[in-house]
């Protein structure tokens, strides 16, 4: 029978591996109950890029979710985690349920590019920068007002160990008590929840060590705790877990800086602000644009002649499996405007860094903080404060774990898992990422909506 109630779990780095008795007993119980299958992330596989092809049921190279973050042509600006749901097109998973089972609600948490979706009740960080240079904590919600209502019961979101340094389960605690106080009021039919704590031992120790494992433990001991207080709400008969792990973490051991080798070849342009360099993006031939294991080029006025210096310059480099320019990276579904003119993806253990600095000593001071606005790339070095000079180190071989290359062999893979044995989800099946709206629709009993 469909369920009325599904509660969708995204749970970036779960591999099939990682689902056993003794580490996740939650986890393996739903699987028992229902059914385990494999997913196949499409590229790039990185968090929003996933996220926009589950909510859409498409590809990158027609949502335009092409990275965690973009270059803004028309201003020459590097702009990640934007946020706003207008940069997403398709049709979003709660508006085909809706167009399928009209009066039926939905809820996402956390999720990215979320601001303003159709979803009925949406609750996601949107931290306030002061003046002074203080940050007051917050969340973007809606309807107006929901996070204000939480705070009495919950306070803030703990965003300080949500990424970065102190990031740990803290918030994991918050989103799944935010979510069971949410089910207690309003029992949305559809409720997706972003839960990334998987991401924060992986990169920082590897996927498969021993704090990779301790993670696990964590998770699946307050994923216990949240189906204990679903089970006691109104809905705790009918609801259905679906548990999807947006990519699968791998071992890293090198790492490679593409806007170094840019400015090597004169690619590259800097300028100098209080005896430090800043990349000139408006002069540049070329920037890159990076996010774990694969970087966007983005060519000044696509000279043809400079995509092609790309190409061999980074055909030769150590640790870059291919630059694919012009019409080849329709290969891999880079084929929206937003795509750099050169896509970059490196080997499986090697990751890209977005120094650009031949010298430690000429980096921007925003380069040894938590910063993920100003840097033109993801940086996992964050996570690795360090207490004698309380900052960021700049030593980018700290990393050893990453993801984001085409999904081409099972350590790519991750895990889809359903509580319910309807057959939806059927052991031994792989699915895409893209094919979650439609195994979502299909739970809740709205297969007759166009997935």
């Amino acid at each position: 029978m469909p369920t009325d109630h599904l509660i969708v779990l995204s749970v970036p780095g779960l591999r099939p591996g990682d689902v056993d008795k003794n580490a996740t007993p939650t986890l393996y119980e739903w699987a028992s109950r229902g059914a385990i299958a494999e997913v196949v992330p499409t590229f790039p596989c990185v968090t929003s890029p996933v996220q926009a092809s589950m909510f859409t049921g498409s590809p990158p190279g027609e949502h335009g979710i092409i990275s965690n973050g973009f270059f803004w042509r028309d201003r020459c600006e590097v702009e990640f985690w934007v946020g706003t749901n207008e940069i997403v097109a398709g049709e979003h998973v709660w508006d085909a349920l809706k167009r399928s089972r009209p009066g039926m609600t939905a809820a996402v948490w956390h999720a990215q590019n979320i601001k303003h979706a159709g979803a009925d009740y949406i609750v996601t960080p949107a931290p306030i920068h002061e003046p002074d240079g203080t940050t007051k904590l917050w969340c973007y919600s809606k309807p107006d007002g929901l996070y204000e209502s939480m705070l009495g019961d919950l306070g803030h979101f703990p965003l300080q160990h949500y990424w970065g340094p102190m990031a740990n389960i803290e918030s994991t605690k918050w989103v799944l008590k935010a979510a069971s106080w949410l089910i207690d009021r309003e029992a949305p039919n559809l409720h997706w929840i972003y839960i990334p704590h998987l991401d924060y031992a992986s990169q920082k120790h590897g996927p498969d060590s021993e704090q990779a494992r301790a993670a696990l433990v964590e998770l699946d001991a307050e994923l216990a705790s949240f189906a204990a207080r679903v089970g006691d709400s109104a809905i705790g008969k009918d609801a259905t877990y679906l548990v999807v792990g947006e990519y699968a973490m791998t071992p890293v051991s090198g790492v490679v800086y593409p806007n170094r080798l840019l400015r090597e070849a004169g690619l590259l342009k800097v300028r100098e602000k209080n005896g430090t360099e800043l990349i000139d993006m408006a002069s540049s031939p070329a920037v890159a644009v990076v996010d774990h294991q694969f970087a966007h080029i983005y060519v000044k006025d696509g000279d043809p002649e400079v995509m092609h210096r790309c190409e061999d310059i980074f055909d030769a480099a150590q640790g870059v499996a291919g630059a694919l320019a012009g019409d080849a990276r329709f290969g891999v579904g880079m084929n929206h405007e937003r795509s750099g003119d050169v896509v970059l993806i490196s080997d499986d253990d090697h990751w890209f860094a977005y120094y650009w600095w031949l010298s430690d000593d000429n980096a921007p001071a925003f380069a040894r903080t938590v910063d993920i606005h100003r840097k033109p790339g993801y940086d996992p070095v964050e996570l690795f404060f360090d207490p004698a000079t309380k900052s960021i180190p700049l030593d980018a071989s700290l990393v050893k774990g990453s993801h984001g290359v085409p999904a081409t062999g099972p350590q790519h893979r991750t895990v889809l898992i359903c509580s319910d044995a309807s057959g939806v989800v059927q052991v031994g099946q792989v699915h895409r990422d893209r094919d979650v709206k439609k195994v979502v629709l299909q739970t809740m009993g709205a297969g007759a909506a166009n997935p």
